[in-house]
């Protein structure tokens, strides 16, 4: 084989590695295998069966394989330790690198294949409900960690007057709420104020309502079927994290926005980082965003309108800055400004 050839079929063989690999971290969250080596001493597979009432044939395999991975560290003597920076990706959900979520999210992503090869071909798309049950708890673990740690540390500190504002007790629409972890945290952040999460998915809307009942939030975190298109109310700031990109006709999303704002009022857009171009995005972090648009933001956006309509706008999980800012301009905003950042996530603040 050539050189160049060699090294094509190396790169093939590490995403295939990858790809079951990752299937396989999933698999070790739901059985509390990585919880169970979060104290960072070496086990083996016995030991770990044990601690998780599983099997051990099976966790021996699972740790070889993790260690060939790169996931766990192989002691020697059958012997194998997460470290405690992989206990932090994999298992601390308070952390902003905390990614278990997003294997979660991809596992169920990627059972979608078979619909997503139809709806190459005939353009169709595929709803947001019409997926695995586990993506929507896969969708939230891998979201709320950088909301926990950031939205009201300093994206909502960033916006002009809108601290002050929340904690006077002000209206807020949270707009594609899912299960509602952005909404929660500002409805336990700002007691004064009134939080509404609204979401077109209906199980996801039932999901947020228990967990704000749960959280003993329910007065002041409410959650309401609708669409970005016709939810109903005024408001002082209307957010939107995670999913602009993923709606049909994000232009008219805005301009609701826009119709929703009192006067004075503000628009936080939170998006994945990208570049304007391409070639901006190809690297690891583009890579993941751009195969989670392929197999759900792009259908997603497809399933709301015909994919030849003008009013159907499939953005991408990568649309990029100057695009963002082109649908908000479009849907009559005059001011937009980035006001923070993170190696994952971009917050535009946009206002009349």
């Amino acid at each position: 084989m050539t050189e160049e050839l060699t090294a094509f079929v190396q790169k093939g063989v590490g995403d295939v590695a990858a790809m079951v690999s990752g299937a396989l971290v999933a698999l070790g969250d739901r059985l509390g295998l990585y919880a169970a080596m979060g104290d960072g001493e070496p086990v083996t597979a016995a030991e770990l069966a044990g601690r998780t009432g599983t099997t051990e044939r099976y966790v021996r395999e699972w740790l070889a394989a993790q260690a060939a991975g790169g996931f766990l560290h192989y002691c020697g003597d059958e012997r194998y330790r997460l470290t405690a920076e992989g206990a932090v990706v994999l298992t601390d959900e308070d952390s902003p690198v905390c990614l278990v979520g997003a294997f979660q999210l991809a596992l169920a992503a990627v059972q979608s294949v078979d619909r997503l090869a139809e709806a190459f071909r005939t353009g169709a798309g595929i709803g947001w409900g019409e997926h695995h049950e586990e993506l929507y708890p896969g969708c939230e673990r891998f979201f709320a960690p950088g909301y926990r740690n950031h939205l009201v540390a300093s994206w909502i500190p960033a916006l002009d007057g809108v601290e002050r504002a929340l904690r006077s007790g002000a209206s807020v629409a949270d707009v594609g709420c899912g299960h509602g972890a952005s909404t929660l945290l500002m409805a336990q952040a700002y007691p004064a104020s009134t939080i509404t999460g609204f979401d077109a998915h209906a199980d996801s809307v039932r999901t947020a309502r228990k967990a704000a009942a749960d959280a003993g939030l329910a007065e002041r975190a409410r959650f309401e079927v609708a669409t970005a298109a016709d939810y109903p109310g005024r408001y002082d700031l209307v957010t939107f994290f995670d999913c602009l990109h993923d709606m049909g006709d994000p232009v008219g999303a805005a301009r609701h926005a826009l119709a929703a704002l009192r006067p004075g009022g503000r628009l936080m857009v939170v998006e994945p980082m990208a570049g304007d171009r391409v070639e901006d995005n190809l690297n690891p972090v583009g890579a993941a965003y751009y195969g989670f648009s392929t197999l759900l933001c792009t259908p997603g956006a497809l399933s709301q309108g015909s994919p030849t309509s003008s009013g159907t706008t499939a953005l991408g999980a990568q649309a990029g800055e100057d695009r963002l800012r082109g649908v908000l301009t479009g849907a009559g905003f005059g001011t937009v400004r980035r006001i923070a950042e993170t190696p994952f996530t971009m917050v535009l603040e946009a206002r009349v």
